[in-house]
């Protein structure tokens, strides 16, 4: 089984936690069932769930390249060369990040793309500082990769929402909501033998 959630901000990717912080048993009622992969508390969007341990492996070990799709709101303007930059890898302390495919949302980089909730709290508004969106696609998973390299370029992430894994969508799942994915769309998703 295979479980496209939409993690909100603020919920923990496990379903336990000792400090009582928000977690996935809030939101989920199916047994058995566990993050394949992770997504920080404060990075919303796309978390895949499975109870089969194969799946979990090929969607969340670096091996297997799943690519993962992420959308970041972004302090600053996105300049060509921070983006030329993103895909020819940047430095980062635990050495360098593989290349990463990187555009911006639109060409007007005005606002967030028009499908996209409200954060709960909202993000920081700063009248001098403007802020833009982009979008990065990587098929590594150092802990908070995508802050670390968009920081990297001059360009700290303000929010940050996953939209893609491999081939599944976040599509138009609302916050806090998730749906069971077809077996077959699973395995042609990760390339798993039926």
């Amino acid at each position: 089984m295979l479980i496209a959630f939409n993690k909100p901000y603020g919920v923990l990717s496990q379903f336990t936690d000792e400090a009582g912080r928000s977690t996935l048993k809030d939101y989920i009622k199916i047994p058995n069932v566990y993050a394949a992969g992770r997504l920080d508390a404060d990075s919303e969007g796309l978390l895949l769930l499975t109870d089969d341990g194969k799946l979990s492996q090929r969607i969340s070990d670096p091996r297997f390249k799943a690519p993962k799709t992420y959308l970041a709101q972004v302090e600053g303007e996105i300049s060509d060369a921070a983006l030329a930059q993103l895909a020819r890898g940047v430095q980062l302390n635990d050495g360098l990040s593989a290349p990463a495919k990187a555009w911006r949302f639109d060409e007007s980089n005005v606002g967030p793309p028009a499908w996209l909730w409200a954060r709960d709290p909202p993000v920081r508004f700063r009248k001098t500082i403007p802020t833009a969106w982009l979008y990065l696609q990587i098929s590594e998973g150092r802990n908070r990769q995508v802050r670390r390299m968009t920081t990297a370029v001059g360009l700290p992430t303000l929010r940050l929402i996953r939209t893609q894994i491999g081939s599944i969508l976040l599509s138009d799942l609302s916050s806090g909501s998730y749906l069971k994915v077809s077996e077959i769309a699973a395995a042609e998703a990760f390339s798993l033998r039926r």
